[in-house]
């Protein structure tokens, strides 16, 4: 089992930064694929970033391309999104989510339905 709270969340405007924070516990010593999704109301959850275990490899969607970036620290257990040139139809709750990776490495889950853990979500308003 793993638990991951996130942090980081808030109000900003259109064009500003946040950066949002996940932090693992319990079985963190396997490896485990991480990824960012948002859910908007009345919108279907969404990925935004994923990075595998051994930070090699990430994925962002096409909308994130080029203003997000994902990366994990594993001593501490924490993998972070820096999202920057925030828009307003990028308000969501994100979501941080784990997948075990197994043997491999560089494995990345880009479906909601990969993955098995999930946070409580925190709350990114971008106001225009």
């Amino acid at each position: 089992q793993v638990q991951l709270v996130e942090s980081g969340g808030g109000l900003v405007q259109a064009g500003g930064s946040l950066r949002l924070s996940c932090a693992a516990s319990g079985r963190t010593s396997s490896t485990y694929t991480m990824g960012w999704f948002r859910q908007a109301p009345g919108k279907e959850r969404e990925i935004v970033c994923a990075i595998s275990w051994s930070g090699g490899r990430t994925y962002c969607a096409d909308s994130a391309k080029g203003r997000f970036t994902i990366s994990r620290d594993n001593a501490k257990n924490t993998v972070y999104l820096q999202m920057n040139s925030l828009k307003p139809e990028e308000t969501a709750v994100y979501y941080c989510a784990a997948v075990y990776a197994g043997a491999n490495p560089l494995t990345l889950g880009r479906r909601a339905s990969e993955y098995a853990y999930w946070g409580q979500g925190t709350q990114v308003t971008v106001s225009s």
